[in-house]
């Protein structure tokens, strides 16, 4: 697992927008949470798709093929370490940046998540800046 402070070196801190265009998932049981972190990223630049449960967004994120995932962790019918570890199964899972953004933030949920696969662990509320830097500092994935 990687830590923000690690791969933002190079990000601008006052820029909120990411340079590159990303196909972003946003899964979070939570339907207006979901809806408005989309549409912020959307406005960011960034081509978004929403999930709201664990089934919808494994099947979505082989639907859709994004290239990075922003996964709740507490999701109903599977939560987000399953959900990570059947995406990183996908074709292309290898290659998506999956990033936990959940209020679990306990030591003991940071070493689940990296364990699950996730490449990145960001407790709620995570302010635009922060989101904004992170994305900056990943690489689309060109397919």
């Amino acid at each position: 697992m990687h830590h923000l402070s690690a791969r933002n070196a190079s990000a601008s801190k006052n820029s909120v927008a990411s340079p590159m265009r990303h196909r972003i998932l946003v899964v979070d049981d939570n339907r207006d949470a979901a809806v408005t972190l989309a549409m912020m990223l959307r406005i960011m630049g960034h081509d978004t798709q929403t999930a709201h449960d664990g089934v919808d967004a494994v099947q979505a994120a082989a639907r859709f093929q994004p290239d990075v995932v922003l996964l709740d962790i507490g999701l109903p019918k599977l939560n987000g370490y399953e959900v990570c570890r059947r995406i990183r199964g996908q074709p292309h899972g290898g290659e998506i940046a999956v990033i936990a953004l959940t209020g679990w933030g306990r030591d003991e949920d940071r070493c689940q998540s990296a364990e699950a696969g996730f490449d990145f662990h960001l407790v709620k509320p995570v302010s635009v800046d922060t989101l904004g830097q992170l994305l900056s500092a990943l690489a689309p994935t060109e397919r």
